[in-house]
Order: C-alpha cells, then structure tokens, then sequence
C-alpha cells in the first residue's frame, strides 16, 4: 500500500489546464444569497427543485427549511420557511425528487428517534414517518421510489444514552396528493455485536459494536442497488445492498502514513508563521463525512472527503496533544525534539489506540483525518489519496493566512488540528469527464479534481471567494465554511447553464457558480495550433484529422507514468541550486521543464546528448518560496516528475 501511496501522489497532475478531453470545466461566480447570519449553521445543507427554479436550505440557526427562488441566479432571493417546530428539534438535511421534498427532523431530545418529514415544492405537508435517532443525512434514489437515511445515533453529553447507529430504507411513491409511504425499514448493526469486525474503531465507553457506529453520509451506486454509508468516528465504511435491506459488510478504511513523501502535514500552529509541510511519525485516521459514488470503466468508485472528527463529551473526550502523552522511547527515540510545540507537539491524536503492547506509553500515534480526498473500489481498497496536495496548493496561495479557520484570518490556526478539512463534495459527468467538487470547510473555497481515471485524478481549479482583508464576522468577508455542495445540470438550470451551488454554513451564505465548457454547452473546446478555440461538434472531424484535441491549450501534456526512470532531485527544500540526477532514459534528446503548483511554466533545461546526468545544477534562486514541480520529458512527452520545495 505504501508504495502505491507513492506513486499515486506522484501521478496527480497539480496544474490547470490539460490539451486533454477532460479540462472543459471552470468555475466563474453567478450570484450569491446571504442570511447576514454569522456562525449560526443559517446554509447548511441544500436541495433543488428544477420545476419551481428554488433552493431548499437547511438553517441550523432556526432549525427550519429555508426556500429561495433562484430564477435569476445573479439575486436569489429569499420566499418563506417551512416550520419544522410540530415534528422536532430541526432538520440536519433535504433531498428533492419528483415534487417532493424530504427532510430530515432530528427528535427534541437527539437520543430518541427522529423523523422524515415530506412536503411538497411550496413547503406543504404531506406526510412523516419515524427513523432512526439522530438523522444526519438522506439521499433520493434517481427513480425517487426509494430515500435511504443515516441516522448517526451520537450519545447525550455524559454518555449515559447511546443510541444505535441505523440506516433507514422508505418506499414511497407518488408525489403532491397522491404522495405515500409505502414501506420503512430500519437497519441496524447489532449483528456485530458478538462478532466485531477487526480494525473498525469501536471506542465509546461501554458501547456495543451496533451503539459505536455512527452513519454520517450516504453515497448511492448510480444503479440505486447499492449504497455506501461512511461511518466517521469509526474510519470505516458499510456496504448495504437496498433492494435486499441488508447490511452486506462493514470494513476499516485503515490508515495514513504522514511519514512518507507525498503525504506530510503541516503540524504546529506555534512555529514562529513558518509552514512547515513535513513528514512525521504519524498516522491519520481517514474518518471521510460525505462520500460520492460514480463510474470508470463500467466500475462503481467512491470518493470520501477526509475530514476528520473526534468524541468529545461532557464524561468522555478521546483526544490529546502529543506533547502530554507518554511516548515509548523506543518507538520514538527522539520523543523529545518530537513533543516540542514548533513539530508535532500540539497535534490532536486519539488516545483510544497506540499502545500496542499496554504498557501505559505510546508506540503509535493516530491523527483525526486526512487532509485529503480518497478514491476507493467498491470493496473499500484504497485506489488513489491526494496526498497533501491540498496544504501545499494552499500555502503557496495563501501563504499569509494558510490553515486559517473559518472563524478568524490567523495563519496556521487549523495546523495543529485538521488542517483545510475537506468536508462536503459533489461528483458530476460534463461530456466524457467525471468531475470532483471538493469543499474545504477551514480555509474555505471549492477545488475542481478530473477524477475521469480513478487510479490519476488531476487538478483543475481552486475557487476561493473568502476575503482575509476583512474579518470574519464582518460584512463582506465572502464565503465561509463550504459545507453543502449540490450540482445543477444546464438542462433543469434557470440559465442554462450547469451551475454548482455551495452552501457556506459559517458565513451563512449559498452562492452560485457557472460550471460550463469553457465554450459553452452548444460547443466544443479545442486546442488547435497552439490555440484554444471553440467549434461546433460538427466541425470536429475536419480539426482532429488536422491535429487537434479535445480541451484547452495546455503548457504540458498530461504524466503517463514513471517508465522505471530513476529520477532524484538534492537537496529538498532547495534554497538556490537544485542538483538533478536521472538515468533509465532511453531518448537521448532530454529536457526538464519546472511548473509552479497553478501550472505556470518557471523554466526549461534541455540535455541533448544524455540519458543519464548526475548532479547537474540548475539555479533556481530566482524562484519564490514555494512548492514546484519539476518534470523530465523526451519527444514524446512526460516520463517522470517529482516535487520541489523553495525556502529562503
């Protein structure tokens, strides 16, 4: 797995733009609707209604429904609220199918069972039906007949009450008055009870394996047959098959390696404003909360955004600082320069594992998420991780207020916990291309992943609309704490055009993105002599018998792997000379080309006559502190490519 680990961060391609089918969407700013609420959970998770053109919004600050009229998408504007008072504590979130809205209700005390309540497209009740405690997050089948229901079952605050984790199955048909509840089916996993799945995190003070687990999202196969439920805090994941109603298995997502290239962190929130992207001792526990399903290849994948969560009660709090804990000298000879406030002193870790041998010290230690997003087959093996892609895109972007929070502009303040946490994502088919729209709830802002090959996503933007001049709980301080994320397609859209909706739960804001062919939905992107154009599809015969492809004009072709080339880059970071070395090359007509992290060519080396160099310099003292990429090509393009750190 950890070569795999490698060679996956490796093949993630971090620039923009690709003279490929699948670079055709960017995102552009349409319109934005604000509450004027701070902090309040006032947009939280949302839902669409093509036939009405209207948003439904689940407002934590009042615990209703919010709806908005989106007809011109440059002003959405606010119509009513559905009162969910008569059915109980509030919504966590709502679907909408065929004229009919579901939302989930949790109960006035969140440890009994809760309820599904559903409505028509004007907000009017049509009828409810108990679930599970605590129902977090539901989801339509596309054929609307099924709604499938996590119910996350959390304790009270001195963990007295643990209520099961449950997954709720409704039938229903019809829709406005014909609209009814034909059938509901409760899943549980109690029949683990006597038999725990290994490797599944089952920690909370005297729970059961059916009381621990925790359902926090729901991903449907696009056949509807199969559905994929994370479980959070307990870094697993359950396979339930819907037409059957049975729960097919449940496996741990398992682990990753921060102390291996490509997957480091940036630890310490104390460490004098030096970001520091580094490889650690460390594990971090994936704990996804929403998840995505779609298909390559005529294969189901699923993608997880790694946030990360921990138990913390009244009577029970699961994590420590790494400096307060006894580590075992052995394990971690240099404990002490380790437990120092500037390394990974202040990270937060679980202290529920890593004494393997009980002796009362430490032997691992285990961090709350990943950083990261995952792809994974529909078995739960890891296919690609994005590493921490993430944090180094960022820092180079926002070197000033990198890791800050969603709730104040302090560089580095989410460092020492979670970092950007990716938290709500959509998948969605443009053309031949599958896209990743990943949401970063701390520093905030969307990044747009071609996931089209599960095994080689790339990037392709990073939309942040958050202003760190202003402070938060200012006006005008755009968007904060992306949480909710929904994809309109051109052809059910106000404008025609495809438009992704992000709904900011701290900022209390929804705004609206283009999401389009750069060309538009009636044309075609090409590149063509060097240039972008856009043609009609009929047009495109004549052009790729000329040369052309399909997509924008980019300033490298995409990697296509490593070839066995050994490729070796000192030091790293590099202050103003890198040394390079290679060999394994079989053209002799060579060149390395240097990119920053948003795909912007720094500089071009050409080697003639060699298919092997050791210790050739090149200067790079022109360079800014940063991330870059360095790639080795020959006349047929990339063959190797490895990261580079500047500092000065």
């Amino acid at each position: 797995m950890k070569n795999r680990f490698i060679l996956s961060f490796l093949l993630l391609l971090f620039i923009s733009g690709h003279a490929l089918a699948q670079s055709l969407v960017q995102l552009e700013f349409l319109g934005r609707y604000s509450t004027g609420v701070f902090d309040e959970g006032a947009t939280e998770i949302i839902a669409y209604d093509g036939a009405t053109e209207r948003l439904f919004s689940v407002n934590g600050n009042t615990g209703n429904i919010d709806i908005i009229d989106i007809s011109d998408v440059t002003n959405p504007v606010f119509m009513s609220s559905i009162d969910l008072s008569p059915y109980g504590g509030g919504a966590n979130s709502v679907d909408f199918r065929y004229g009919v809205l579901a939302a989930a209700v949790e109960a006035d005390d969140a440890t009994d069972n809760g309820f599904v309540v559903f409505f028509d497209a004007s907000g009017h009740y049509l009828d409810h039906v108990e679930v599970g405690a605590l129902p977090d997050m539901l989801v339509f089948n596309k054929g609307g007949d099924r709604l499938l229901v996590a119910c996350e079952g959390e304790p009270n605050d001195d963990y007295t009450i643990d209520p099961l984790g449950t997954v709720a199955i409704i039938e229903v048909s019809g829709s406005g008055s014909s609209f009814t509840i034909d059938q509901s089916t409760l899943l549980d996993f109690t029949m683990y009870d006597n038999n725990p799945v290994q490797g599944v995190r089952v920690f909370g003070p005297g729970a059961t394996f059916g009381q621990d687990m925790e359902p926090e999202y729901i991903a449907l196969s696009p056949d509807g047959k199969t559905a994929f439920v994370c479980l959070q805090e307990n870094n697993a994941i359950a396979k339930i098959d819907v037409l059957k109603k049975s729960i097919e298995w449940v496996r741990p997502l398992g682990f990753k390696d921060h102390s291996i290239p490509g997957s480091g962190l940036d630890a310490s929130d104390r460490n004098n404003g030096q970001i520091n992207i580094a490889n650690w001792p460390l594990k971090g526990m994936f704990q996804p909360d929403a998840i995505g399903a779609y298909v390559a290849n005529g294969e189901t994948y699923l993608v997880t955004a790694n946030e990360g969560d921990v138990r913390e009660y009244d009577t029970y709090e699961e994590n420590e600082r790494i400096k307060d804990l006894v580590l075992d000298p052995v394990a971690f000879p240099d404990f002490a320069t380790l437990q120092e406030d500037e390394n990974i002193g202040r990270i937060d870790v679980t202290t529920t594992m890593g004494d393997t041998d009980g002796d009362g010290d430490y032997d691992e230690l285990y961090s709350f998420g990943g950083r990261s997003f995952t792809i994974w087959n529909s078995e739960g093996d890891l296919v690609f991780d994005s590493g921490d892609f993430i944090e180094q895109h960022t820092a180079v972007l926002y070197p000033d207020h990198f890791n800050a929070s969603n709730t104040n502009n302090n560089k580095q303040n989410r460092s020492d916990n979670k970092g950007p946490e990716p938290e709500g994502l959509t998948i969605t088919q443009l053309l031949d291309s599958t896209y990743l729209f990943l949401g970063l709830e701390r520093i905030g802002g969307v990044m747009v992943f071609n996931i089209t090959d599960p095994s080689l996503p790339y990037f392709v933007q990073y939309v942040n609309d958050r202003d760190f001049t202003i402070d938060p709980e200012d006006s005008g301080s755009g968007d904060l704490g992306p949480e909710g994320l929904l994809f309109i397609p051109w052809n059910k859209s106000p404008n025609r055009q495809n438009i992704l909706v992000v709904a900011n739960e701290i900022s209390g804001t929804i705004t609206l993105y283009s999401a389009d062919n750069l060309c538009g939905n009636k044309k075609v992107t090409i590149c063509y002599n060097g240039n972008t154009l856009c043609v009609n599809s009929n047009q495109l015969p004549g052009y790729l018998s000329n040369g052309a492809v399909i997509g924008t004009c980019a300033q490298s072709p995409r990697l296509v792997g490593s070839k066995g080339i050994d490729f070796t880059l000192m030091p790293n970071p590099v202050e103003n000379v890198l040394q390079v070395s290679f060999s394994g090359v079989t053209e002799s007509q060579i060149s390395i080309t240097l990119y920053d992290v948003q795909g912007r060519l720094m500089k071009t080396v050409a080697y003639q006559n060699a298919t092997s160099y050791s210790n050739q310099s090149i200067d790079v003292s022109d360079l800014q502190t940063g991330s870059y990429y360095i790639y080795l090509e020959n006349k047929h393009g990339q063959i190797a490519v490895e990261q580079f750190s500047v500092i000065r």
